[in-house]
């Protein structure tokens, strides 16, 4: 028998978020005082936390993707790059236009449709994410999107799957004002509206005003970009928060791309 597969526990997570908190404290020269003022907690609890006791709320996680201008994918232990994992999943569910690799096996944990998107969501490189289209299109009715959106909630990335639909949504109209090809395309993304729009009708966008954002592209370093960005904010991303440059049209043209790879 071979070797039995690690499994991290919550305990395990919240160590490894711990020991990347102080880390990237400490490359910022800041003091757990100043992390702790900017986190709205006690110097007490901050260092309670840095030690792995607890667990950061979802806001306050997010709020450090923000101040250390990090993605999530900086507090995951998983050795290795799930990239071309993410990618070949993709491809196999729908996402035609991207290349599944033959060198790369099958991961146990994207074996789901669930998993994949999920995945994906949390990766938000550009080519990834948009990719998500025609996955959502063509496996609406087999996705549990309330149960997947309850698992990102957890950790601070439900809005960005909700703003993901949002733009495909977005495309779907822009499409159906055009011509499609064939009536299975047409059948098919009208059943992918109805399924992805009824989801969305129950999900309701956070209030303005103190909104923790969600920055999505890891080339915003500066002031100067942030701003240059959330100026040409699309709506889905000025709705959920996401500070991006993508666009809806990123998502028609992946949903074409989609199209023409079928």
């Amino acid at each position: 028998m071979g070797a039995a597969k690690r499994k991290e526990t919550p305990g395990t997570i919240r160590g490894t978020i711990a020991a990347k908190v102080r880390e990237l404290r400490h490359s910022r020269r800041w003091t757990q005082a100043e992390l702790a003022r900017q986190l709205q907690l006690s110097q007490n609890r901050l260092s309670e936390l840095e030690r792995g006791d607890g667990s950061f709320t979802a806001e306050q996680f997010l709020l450090l993707l923000r101040l250390f201008n990090v993605g999530v994918s900086q507090f995951v232990s998983e050795p290795g790059d799930h990239g071309p994992g993410i990618q070949s999943a993709l491809a196999r569910l729908g996402a035609l236009h991207l290349q599944e690799s033959v060198q790369v096996l099958p991961s146990e944990h994207l074996e789901e449709v669930h998993d994949v998107v999920r995945e994906a969501v949390i990766d938000s490189s550009p080519r990834i994410i948009t990719a998500l289209a025609p996955v959502l299109v063509r496996n609406a009715e087999r996705l549990n999107l309330d149960k997947l959106h309850a698992a990102l909630e957890g950790i601070g990335r439900s809005r960005r799957l909700a703003w993901v639909i949002d733009n495909t949504l977005t495309a779907l109209q822009q499409l159906s004002r055009g011509s499609m090809d064939g009536k299975e395309w047409a059948k098919l993304y009208r059943r992918a509206e109805l399924r992805l729009r009824l989801f969305l009708n129950f999900v309701d966008p956070p209030p303005g005003g103190r909104l923790a954002l969600d920055i999505l592209d890891a080339t915003i370093r500066s002031r100067r970009t942030f701003e240059e960005v959330q100026r040409a904010a699309s709506k889905p991303s000025q709705r959920w928060g996401i500070v991006t440059s993508l666009q809806p049209e990123d998502f028609v043209q992946a949903l074409k791309a989609a199209h023409a790879g079928h």
